[in-house]
Formats: structure tokens, C-alpha cells, sequence
């Protein structure tokens, strides 16, 4: 019996000491090897969807619609007084102002590359350091003038009177 009883706590130290050992080397692993680039130490931070009207002279040609990712290290986001996707949409605002020669009409010409890192580029030096890492883009389209008019809801003319109701009452 004295057999079976030592036996039996040899095993269960000998797996306690297995278990503890595997943990210690797969954390060691973990702490030596570098992150790979899009996983880890980064939030992704989705913002609403930025709407931009598009002038062209003096009228309203359409609106640039946006919705984007940023990855950005949490500690830097904390910093801000301002918060980031108020920062990211001034940015968007001002990206688009500064660069006229933009055509969204023509969505072949349009460099996706240029507008993703000019806004990423353009937030880092407003605040100067490396606070965003990568824009990446989730949704984006550009809608004329012609194709949001009849999207509003239908207004009746001031002059015309309104139709009385009509029952269909039984007599």
C-alpha cells in the first residue's frame, strides 16, 4: 500500500512539474519573439462615416463619404486633449480642400495609396510624432448632386392646398 500511495505522489509531482515547466518556456517565447506587424500592440479605432461636400466654384458638385480604420498606440491616443477621430476627420476636411485637383467623378484616377497615407502623413505632423501607423480604409464613395436629390424626403408645393382625407365609410 505504501508502494501504491508513493507512486502515486511521485506521478502527480513529476505532471505538476511538467505543466509548470511548459508554461515557462511558452511565455518565455512569447516575450523573446516581436510581434508580428498587424496584430499586436495596436487598436484599430473605426470612426463614423465623414461626409464631405464637394464644391466646384460655387456650387455643391456632391459629397465625399468616408468611413475609415486607423491603427494608433493606445498609450499616444490617451495623450490627446483632442480626441482622435475629431482629429481624423479635420484632417479628412482639410486633405480634401488642399488637394482640388482631386477628381472624385473619375474613381479610376483616384490614388487610394496617396489619400491613405496623405492623411495618415498629415495628422502625424499636426501633432508631431508617429501617432497614427496605418489608415486603412472600410468605406468610401462619392455621390453627385443628381443622385442625392431624390434620396430626401418629398416636400409638397407651398402654393398647392392638401387633399382632404377621404373615409370609405359604408352607408
Amino acid at each position: 500500500m505504501i508502494k501504491f500511495i508513493g507512486a502515486a505522489v511521485w506521478i502527480c509531482i513529476v505532471t505538476l512539474g511538467a505543466v509548470f515547466y511548459s508554461f515557462q518556456t511558452s511565455s518565455a517565447k512569447l516575450e523573446d519573439g516581436a510581434l508580428p506587424p498587424l496584430l499586436g500592440g495596436l487598436d484599430y479605432v473605426k470612426t463614423n462615416i465623414i461626409t464631405v461636400p464637394v464644391f466646384n466654384e460655387a456650387n455643391v458638385e456632391g459629397y465625399f463619404l468616408a468611413r475609415l480604420v486607423y491603427t494608433a498606440d493606445p498609450s499616444e491616443l490617451k495623450k490627446l486633449t483632442v480626441p482622435a477621430e475629431s482629429l481624423i476627420t479635420d484632417q479628412v476636411y482639410s486633405y480634401l480642400y488642399a488637394n482640388p485637383q482631386i477628381d472624385f467623378a473619375n474613381r479610376a484616377k483616384f490614388d487610394l495609396d496617396a489619400f491613405r497615407n496623405g492623411i495618415r502623413d498629415s495628422i502625424n505632423a499636426r501633432v508631431e510624432q508617429k501617432l497614427i501607423h496605418e489608415v486603412i480604409i472600410d468605406q468610401i464613395d462619392f455621390l453627385t448632386r443628381d443622385e442625392t436629390r431624390g434620396k430626401s424626403i418629398p416636400r409638397r408645393d407651398v402654393g398647392q392646398p392638401i387633399a382632404p382625407k377621404t373615409s370609405a365609410s359604408a352607408h
